[in-house]
């Protein structure tokens, strides 16, 4: 099974960010990214421009909430496949993924996590690309694209799954419920309506996990 070392994870941020880093951001992932949002204010420049997302993506792959959709991921399709992490980030489920074997490309706008997940796997030693979807679209032919936690961030979600499906045989991503204290960094999403369009596309695989977790695993060209 698929897992996420949290020490690592730390461990690599506090090297990459050197004197610079401060655990306590580590420890208010939420609030001090939610702080800089605010400070920011403009939404595009601050997914573009955000260090608190540093901090924010390393905590959260810290809990391993992730870890029940990477295992439905590596049943379905098995090494050397050729995946697509979309939205990636810091890259944590592409990294792990990569070092179980699989074929792992990227896609993100340029900004300070892309550019620490290149670090990352300078570190590592591996190599993977990394495509700036300011620049472009990346390629097709994946076995696989996913999108773990992504798409309540996006403006028209239909248009999103529309991107992963043209990119790859399967489509794994996950649509959350809102909730009260949801950050303002998350658009409320049409969970049933975007259910159905998997349903509509050859659905492999449905699950709540988390409680609010709509997961859908699905062949869009089948």
């Amino acid at each position: 099974m698929v897992t996420i070392d949290p020490e690592r994870e730390e461990s690599e941020l506090r090297e990459y960010l050197g004197d610079s880093y401060d655990r306590s951001r580590l420890e208010r992932y939420g609030e001090q990214l939610d702080e800089e949002f605010e400070r920011v204010g403009d939404e595009q420049s601050f997914y573009r421009s955000s260090e608190g997302y540093l901090y924010n993506l390393t905590a959260f792959a810290m809990t391993r909430t992730k870890e029940p959709y990477l295992k439905l991921l590596t049943e379905t399709v098995a090494p050397p496949a050729r995946l697509l992490d979309y939205g990636c980030g810091i890259g944590s489920d592409g990294l792990v993924l990569l070092e179980e074997g699989y074929r792992v490309e990227f896609a993100d706008f340029d900004n300070p996590s892309t550019r620490y997940l290149r670090w990352r796997l300078d570190r590592r030693g591996v190599e993977a690309p990394i495509y700036d979807l300011d620049i472009g679209r990346p390629p097709t032919g994946f076995d696989l694209a996913f999108a773990l936690d992504v798409i309540e961030h996006v403006e028209d979600p239909l248009a999103f799954l529309s991107e992963l499906e043209e990119r790859a045989d399967l489509v794994l991503v996950n649509f959350l419920e809102d909730e009260p204290c949801d950050t303002p960094l998350h658009r409320k999403l049409p969970v049933r309506k975007l259910v159905r369009h998997a349903k509509r596309r050859n659905l492999r695989e449905y699950e709540v996990m988390h409680g609010r977790s709509h997961v859908v695993l699905y062949a869009p060209a089948a």
